[in-house]
């Protein structure tokens, strides 16, 4: 009997493998309540259809009301703009200090006044509750949801506080030295120190004992553009708002060292308020999206809550970039972008096993049948990834080169893959010469596969799991021999029995 029949014998002798049910394995990872897919619909698209009704509605209005409305919006800004003008007058785009002294008093009452008058004209009937805190109690605003072009209803409400905005929107004529007469935090979204930089003048702000104005932070990422928005708003006969402010939040000694931990409760606390959930999706889920489109994949299985998975299983934005590619890849021909067991299969090259239906059930998370982008990142980080590292690698190479020459040939390749995923006829030519150059495979071509391939890494270590589970198996004094990567799983008394069938 050869080394390769000999080890596949060996193998087939450990429970469960090639049976309906798995045998007994080592423990794998315990699903993690917070890896499973957030409760909510995709948060950055907003999609609204209208009835026949409702259309007529809106020409019928439209036909009286647009005209108007854009005449009264278009006269309210013009009237602003020479404040805003004079307010911003020797300042630059980005303000080192505050608009202070007689400029702050004429034109803030003004624009404050104009702004309702904009908004009341645009048919917004604004109800405010709670109390408005002032920027010595509260030195930063919060507003929430950033769901519409109409969040400026919040800021003027509450007294034309610093809004955290785009550099772009500093740009626009008109619109745009209105929005630096609110001495705006300027952000850009190309600049990769920008979220820190925003920190830190938010910081500097609201550490300035009241000499700048509130700060609020508070869009859509898809849905009506901003003249079908207006347009929409304008042929309404008025829509209601309202505006609550809630009681002024003071973090506790935890949470001033722990400035996450504020974070967390107040937007609890006005999620419970707004009775909706909390996700931690963020601008690189957006960035996500818009390569799952580029990738013909349906835009929502770029959402993955990129700031929890990412602080969780310390993965960067490169990495799940790169992530995606190969996703795409296996899900291109599936309907919905999702994986089937019969895609991961195929992508594999290796046949529908039970080893491979585990392996399959350990990405999908929430028992599906399918395997999303989320659960496909989850997957790789979890459960491939630690199973890739060096020393497991030289373990895999050792458990398939079978007669411990340096190199695996296709039948040492063949046969240990069929012991471990149970399929006495698997034929995997086609994956061997995908790793092989030549008629073998080295060590470093074995490693260099299976770090491009991280999903590979349980499927080779699966045969160093049966042998685990094999000693497990055994009484407890022959569990005392140290177990190490060797294609010679039986214990000692095995090996004599058996070494007169090398010779043969």
């Amino acid at each position: 009997m050869s080394k390769c029949a000999e080890a596949a014998a060996v193998a087939a002798t450990v429970p469960g493998v090639g049976m309906g049910k798995a045998g007994l394995r080592p423990s794998m990872v315990p699903r993690q309540a917070s890896f499973f897919p957030p409760p909510v619909p995709n948060p950055f698209v907003q999609q609204t259809r209208m009835g026949a009704a409702s259309r007529l509605q809106i020409f019928f209005l439209g036909i009286i009301l647009l005209p108007i409305r854009v005449l009264l919006v278009a006269l309210i800004i013009l009237l602003a703009w020479p404040f805003a003008a004079i307010s911003t007058a020797c300042c630059p785009e980005k303000l080192t200090h505050p608009i202070t002294g007689w400029r702050r008093k004429i034109t803030q009452p003004v624009l404050k006044f104009l702004g309702h008058a904009m908004f009341l004209s645009m048919g917004f009937m604004v109800t405010v509750k709670g109390k408005v805190a002032g920027p010595a109690e509260a030195p930063i605003f919060v507003a929430a949801p950033h769901s519409t072009f109409f969040d400026g209803i919040a800021c003027v409400v509450a007294g034309l506080p610093s809004m955290v905005s785009r550099n772009e929107n500093a740009q626009v004529p008109l619109i745009g030295r209105l929005l630096r007469a609110v001495q705006p935090v300027l952000v850009s979204r190309v600049d990769p120190d920008s979220r820190k930089n925003t920190i830190n003048e938010i910081i500097r702000r609201a550490t300035s004992g009241g000499q700048w104005p509130q700060d609020t932070v508070t869009w859509t990422w898809q849905g009506y553009t901003f003249i079908q928005l207006c347009m929409l708003t304008f042929c309404q006969l008025f829509t209601k708002v309202e505006v609550e402010f809630m009681p002024v939040q003071v973090p506790n000694d935890e949470e001033k060292s722990d400035p996450i931990l504020f974070a967390c409760r107040v937007r609890s606390l006005m999620a419970e308020a707004l009775g909706i959930p909390v996700t931690d999706h963020t601008y690189e889920d957006c960035r996500l999206m818009i390569s799952a489109g580029q990738l013909t994949l349906p835009m929502e299985a770029g959402l993955v809550e990129f700031t929890k998975i990412s602080r969780k299983l310390k993965l960067d934005w490169d990495s799940i970039r790169k992530q995606l590619d190969e996703y795409a890849t296996i899900a291109c021909c599936s309907k919905g972008g999702r994986i089937g067991i019969d895609e991961f299969a195929e992508y594999l090259k290796l046949p529908v096993s039970d080893v491979l239906r585990q392996l399959f059930t350990l990405f999908d998370r929430n028992h599906d049948g399918s395997i999303d982008f989320r659960e496909y990142v989850i997957g790789l980080a979890v459960l491939c990834n630690p199973a890739n590292t060096e020393d497991i690698i030289q373990m895999a190479f050792k458990l398939f080169d079978v007669d411990e020459d340096g190199f695996i040939t296709e039948e040492e390749f063949s046969t240990i893959l069929q012991a471990s995923l149970g399929v006495p006829d698997l034929d995997v030519s086609g994956l061997f010469k995908e790793i092989a150059q030549g008629d073998s495979v080295s060590y470093e071509e074995f490693k260099s596969f299976a770090l491009k391939h991280p999903q590979y890494a349980k499927i080779f270590t699966t045969y160093l799991d049966l042998q685990t589970c094999h000693v497990f198996s055994l009484p407890k004094e022959a569990q005392a021999a140290p177990l190490i990567a060797s294609n010679k799983v039986s214990p000692e008394n095995h090996d004599e029995s058996t070494s007169d069938k090398k010779d043969d």
